[in-house]
């Protein structure tokens, strides 16, 4: 398509970095192997950012625009240098981009369309890779949709093996139709689990790890789990113990820690919490969700209140309780990546522009806003690669 060719010709110029940016790539090669890339979207917009960090000084630095595509969501290949980006046109399209990581330069190298190369559908919400089966789950949010894509050994991505349709809605007015939100495997690998705003429902298909496919029985359709009406979920997560789960509801700003059994396929709710504080009256607005790799800490970011929230996981129980909630650095705290070292988290922060960095106590799972951050337009994700 024409964005992908407009990436091609235009990349030497979006690579190049500014001046001021420029002075801190050339401080050396040695400093920058010891850094690590990652790359921030654009809500709504048509340029991919990338950037260096120092996971020891904790620093970043802006290395400049570098691709012209819309980037509603990113993903990685957890071993080669490519970047799948998830973009906002018609068709639900997923652009490949080799990376070079001595520039961090994007060079396009192709893109799927996620509903057979029609006109509808072009709010992908969501892209992730599972990486057992090596393959690539979609969550298109205006078609109504998750699709799987299978990723070639090079990292290329093949067309859609599995395209399945959410049904339902809600009673809030965005909630006329079904909208996935999130496409996550269940730790035993048998299920695709598709987090619905628009239908108020996590959807559990049948997952083939063999072939990357998704299904259900046309009879009964797909299994369900069904939250209040008009939550809109939006992110799920699993604790390390494979059992415990926690959903992020964006309508209603709460989470709900689940217990999740693989050989029915089915949710059992155990508890709900809210993310805002007693006294906020705005309008609510859960955002992102992550747990820490050890499974003590759960993170959520409340777009209403502009605030990150920090929750402890009983060792027995699986169950939350409340550790903090402290402001996001920002406007809109869109989404956040935990640093796989467990000390850092990068906050896009849509509305102000601004991508923070907080430092995490491992001990506590407390968040310290480091004061340090870079400026980018309208950032919606942070992807490392």
């Amino acid at each position: 398509m024409a964005a992908s060719a407009a990436a091609a010709a235009a990349l030497p110029l979006l690579g190049a970095a500014t001046a001021a940016e420029a002075a801190p790539r050339a401080a050396g090669a040695a400093r920058r192997r010891a850094a690590e890339l990652f790359y921030t979207g654009t809500w709504k917009g048509t340029q991919i950012y990338g950037g260096w960090f120092d996971p020891v000084r904790g620093t970043m630095t802006r290395i400049g625009p570098l691709a012209e595509v819309t980037a509603n969501w990113a993903a990685a290949h957890p071993s080669r240098p490519v970047l799948y980006v998830a973009g906002g046109e018609d068709g639900g399209v997923v652009h490949v981009f080799r990376v070079d990581r001595a520039t961090g330069g994007l060079a396009p190298a192709g893109e799927v369309h996620t509903d057979g190369g029609g006109t509808a559908g072009g709010g992908l919400s969501y892209i992730g890779v599972d990486r057992r089966s090596d393959t690539l789950l979609v969550a298109n949010f205006e078609a109504g949709l998750a699709a799987s894509l299978p990723i070639a050994r090079d990292g290329g991505l093949g067309s859609p093996v599995s395209v399945v349709h959410d049904t339902g809605s809600g009673p809030n007015p965005r909630q006329a139709a079904p909208h996935p939100h999130e496409v996550v495997v269940d730790p035993s690998g048998t299920y695709a689990l598709v987090a619905d705003f628009g239908a108020d429902r996590v959807f559990a298909y049948r997952y083939d790890r063999s072939t990357g496919a998704m299904s259900y029985d046309a009879k009964t359709g797909p299994r369900s789990f069904a939250t209040a009406p008009g939550s809109g979920p939006r992110r799920l997560v699993f604790h390390p113990n494979r059992r415990d789960c926690y959903l992020l509801n964006e309508l209603t700003a709460d989470l709900q820690a689940l217990h999740w059994n693989p050989r029915r396929g089915r949710f059992t709710n155990r508890q709900i919490l809210p993310l805002d504080s007693p006294g906020f009256e705005g309008a609510k607005s859960g955002a992102e969700l992550a747990i820490s790799r050890d499974g003590r800490f759960v993170y959520a970011s409340s777009r209403g209140e502009n605030t990150l929230v920090a929750f402890s996981v009983d060792r027995r129980t699986g169950l939350l309780r409340l550790v903090q909630r402290v402001p996001c650095g920002g406007v809109k705290p869109w989404s956040f990546t935990l640093h796989e070292s467990g000390r850092w988290m990068f906050v896009a922060n849509q509305v102000s522009g601004t991508v923070n960095l907080f430092a995490v106590d491992r001990r506590s799972g407390r968040l310290t806003d480091t004061g340090r951050s870079l400026s980018i337009p309208s950032p919606d994700g942070i992807t490392f690669c």
